[in-house]
């Protein structure tokens, strides 16, 4: 019967997002059952991602307010449903695996876990996400575009996070777990932002520190520098922002193993080389994430493989590089709202955001 409950979980999972794939080797029902224990998955099977309080969805599935309330509560501190407070009242939904659940283990981290997501992302979870639109998205780090060039606001980091409180900062959860493993790399840690509603979420379980405007964009700078890919949340109005590598990071190493990464990401850019400026110093290929550039007599941009982050551009010594928008008609526009993007990778992947029992009833 366990095995039942916790296989009907992972179909559930698989209907969010880039989804939560079943395989041969069973490994995904070995993550759930770290996670969950039986009563929490049943829970989890009677939420949908509408934010509701515990009376709500007392009254909706018969069960009694009070152990709603404790039971979410539960759930909430460990990182398996989201919680937003307002005052007294607090509200919960279910989460996706990736980004969402996943993310939200960042306290518990540990080898264990790091160890079976390793392997359940090389099984399947890693192909399933190169597969569909990534659920981050690139956008230029400072300095790389042209300011003639008219920005649009979700394209450009210090607008996304002006005038948004609280902001705050975690540290990279693909990082940690791949220093859990003793194969991570160089780069900084602390470098996973926040803002909003998802902000408070953190902060309320002491996952994130709070910082100012100015300490956000001092981090990015921090970024840009270290090589990192700053990846919002792929919706116009995103909720988060990651500063990705190509070692660590889960989606960047999904897409990587794209033959073409470029059509995996949103991203309006693409890098473009001055071939008589280019001294052929290959600076460009430690910073390329997708090893989108090759160097022979000058630097060489695969154009299938850019993503249009633009690192390559902020160290150029010769000024070589540049990133140059797509043309209008290449350009993929992230639609408005999470809510939006969630609806369409739905419908792209043939499933329902409505809880199945729901749809089963």
């Amino acid at each position: 019967m366990s095995g039942d409950l916790f296989r009907e979980l992972q179909q559930q999972l698989d209907q969010y997002a880039v989804g939560f794939p079943a395989t041969d080797s069973g490994v995904e029902i070995e993550i759930l059952k770290k996670l969950y224990t039986p009563e929490e998955a049943e829970m989890f099977l009677d939420l949908s991602l509408l934010l509701q309080s515990p009376t709500e969805v007392a009254a909706r599935t018969g069960r009694q307010a009070s152990e709603v309330a404790g039971l979410l509560e539960r759930m909430a501190d460990k990182g398996l449903v989201f919680r937003l407070r307002r005052g007294a009242e607090a509200k919960y939904g279910a989460a996706p695996f990736v980004v969402g659940i996943f993310e939200y283990q960042l306290p518990d981290m540990d080898r264990e876990f790091a160890e079976l997501v390793e392997r359940y992302f090389e099984e399947a979870f890693g192909l399933q996400m190169a597969a569909h639109k990534a659920p981050m998205r690139p956008i230029p780090v400072g300095r790389s575009v042209d300011v003639t060039w008219p920005v649009a606001p979700y394209e450009d980091a210090r607008k996304i996070f002006k005038g948004k409180d609280p902001i705050a900062v975690a540290e990279c959860i693909c990082r940690k777990g791949q220093d859990l493993l003793d194969q991570g790399c160089d780069k900084p840690g602390e470098v996973c932002l926040m803002m909003g509603a998802h902000a408070e979420y953190y902060l309320d379980r002491g996952m994130a520190r709070r910082i100012s405007y100015e300490e956000a964009m001092k981090i990015l700078d921090e970024c840009d520098e270290a090589g990192l890919v700053p990846q919002p949340f792929a919706a116009q109005n995103a909720g988060g922002m990651c500063n990705c590598c190509g070692d660590c990071c889960g989606i960047l190493r999904a897409i990587k193993k794209h033959p073409r990464p470029a059509d995996m990401v949103f991203s309006g850019y693409l890098a473009r080389v001055d071939e008589d400026l280019c001294a052929a110093c290959e600076t460009c290929l430690d910073r390329c994430q997708m090893e989108a550039i090759v160097v022979d007599d000058f630097a060489i941009v695969d154009e299938a493989r850019c993503i249009g982050c633009g690192l390559c551009v902020t160290t150029c010594p010769a000024e070589a590089m540049c990133l140059e928008p797509k043309p209008e008609e290449e350009r993929d526009v992230p639609p408005a709202q999470p809510q939006e993007l969630m609806m369409r990778w739905s419908s792209r992947r043939g499933t329902s955001l409505a809880p199945l029992r729901m749809t089963k009833s």
